[in-house]
């Protein structure tokens, strides 16, 4: 099994830039302020010759609330570790926050590998003497932003690495960051309860839950099984109006939020049921369809509504989301559970249509029928012909149809074509693209060559015609 490393430290000394540096990815956020990460944060590296995982944990402060919240999820990744980076601010020196952090490391009794960040410019012999006081050994100078003593830093941690890791001694997370499975994004705008809605799917407290909307900043992949299925939840952080995002940190967030939703196979849109259907909350449905993902409506608080409130939101989202007729709605309540159990069902038909395999037999066959039953309009007093069709992707599916004058197919023909293959085969769930193709005329541009009676015709209707 692979060895897990847990990254810790206080807020801001570049635990997630070294994550990066690491994992030779950008998968972490990073930005020049204190608490971008939040959450447990897992990725895979070959390391110092070496196959390992290694865990982006939150700043450890001491203070309450969500910082409190962000400690708990820090001892859960030192408990899974089987080395613990310990990063310091070089530029700052000690402060009283690291020999808090490094006693509780000293009684969970774990491998400590201590690293001293932001080194650049700075001697390091003279920088690393104030941190002997914690008693963890010799510190390692590095820059995480530069690759500064990188390469130090990985023979040390191959010297303390175990050599064999008994299967039932790690977390079944880090164990493997494999099998992903089903790839599932939670999306929808801030404090409408995703991080509830992963964490009761999961059921275990995964990721952070504060009564403050944007508490999710970057978005965590999350491996699981559940009844021999293999799944990767991706908690992504909410997304509001272009107008009100101001903060570099936010843009970030939903950049991050945004490529989830481009990477993941089943797209769970999560709409807060108190507060109605908003036209962010129809942006964000958008992004999602324009991307070809396959969707999973939910509306979440459900059981804080009187029946008044229920019939009104049931109205409108007839009204409002008629346009998404294939997609299976929930009522569900995140934080009691109720509903929250049907999802997996939803997600499985989605993914199995978005994944469906469509012979051209099959596929041409519908759409004879279809033209049977509805022919093509006349463009030009010309009839578009519609010859043949055959799949040409999967997630979401593509269906190729070649014909004649195949660019002036009106819209509503391609709906109609579109529905009848959803009714025929059975897809829900995930939108059906469908391309049309014209076939190239071989003699176009080119011109005939004559025969010598045509010729002489040809030459003696010119002479008539100047006479």
């Amino acid at each position: 099994m692979k060895p897990v490393i847990a990254l810790v430290g206080r807020p801001n000394v570049g635990k997630s830039t070294l994550f990066n540096r690491i994992t030779r990815t950008r998968d972490a956020l990073v930005a020049d302020q204190p608490g971008m990460t939040r959450d447990r944060k897992y990725g895979t590296a070959n390391f110092s010759d070496r196959d390992l995982i290694v865990i982006d944990t939150g700043g450890l402060s001491g203070e309450i609330g969500i910082d409190e919240l962000m400690a708990d999820q820090t001892l859960q990744a030192v408990e899974e570790a089987d080395v613990v980076i310990f990063l310091v601010d070089g530029r700052d020196g000690l402060s009283g926050g690291d020999h808090i952090i490094a006693q509780q490391l000293r009684q969970l009794n774990k491998s400590v590998l201590l690293v001293m960040n932001k080194v650049d410019g700075m001697n390091p012999d003279v920088i690393s003497a104030e941190f002997y006081e914690l008693g963890l050994g010799e510190p390692l100078a590095v820059s995480a932003a530069h690759g500064r003593g990188i390469g130090l830093f990985a023979e040390a941690l191959a010297e303390i690495l175990p050599e064999e890791i008994v299967e039932e001694t790690i977390d079944s997370e880090a164990a493997e960051v494999i099998h992903k499975g089903v790839s599932i994004a939670i999306i929808g705008r801030p404090n409408v309860g995703k991080s509830t809605l992963v964490n009761r799917m999961l059921g275990e407290e995964r990721v952070l839950v504060y009564d403050m909307p944007g508490t999710t900043r970057d978005s965590i992949s999350i491996p699981f099984e559940r009844r021999g299925k293999h799944y990767t939840l991706i908690d992504t952080a909410g997304v509001r109006r272009r107008g009100r995002v101001h903060e570099t940190i936010e843009k970030f967030s939903v950049i991050k939020s945004l490529q989830a939703i481009s990477e993941a196979n089943v797209t769970i849109v999560v709409f807060d049921s108190q507060e109605g259907i908003s036209d962010q909350d129809l942006t964000l449905l958008g992004f999602a369809l324009d991307q070809g993902r396959a969707l999973v409506i939910v509306f979440n608080k459900w059981d804080g509504l009187d029946k008044d409130s229920k019939n009104w939101i049931k109205s409108e989202m007839d009204r409002r989301l008629g346009f998404i007729d294939y997609a299976e709605v929930y009522f569900i309540s995140a934080l009691h559970g109720t509903g929250v159990g049907d999802l997996f069902a939803a997600v499985d038909k989605a993914y199995r249509s978005a994944m469906i395999q469509m012979s051209a037999s099959r596929l041409t066959q519908i759409l004879e029928d279809a033209v049977v039953a509805h022919a093509p309009p006349l463009v030009r007093g010309r009839r578009i012909k519609l010859r043949y069709a055959h799949q040409g992707g999967q997630n979401p599916p593509i269906i190729v149809i070649h014909g004649n004058q195949t660019k002036d197919v009106p819209d509503s023909y391609r709906r109609f074509l579109t529905n009848t293959y959803r009714k025929v085969l059975n897809i829900h769930g995930t939108p059906i693209r469908i391309e049309f193709k014209s076939g190239d005329n071989p003699f176009q541009g080119r011109r005939s060559k004559l025969t010598p009676r045509q010729e002489y015709k040809l030459k003696k209707n010119k002479q008539q015609g100047r006479k």
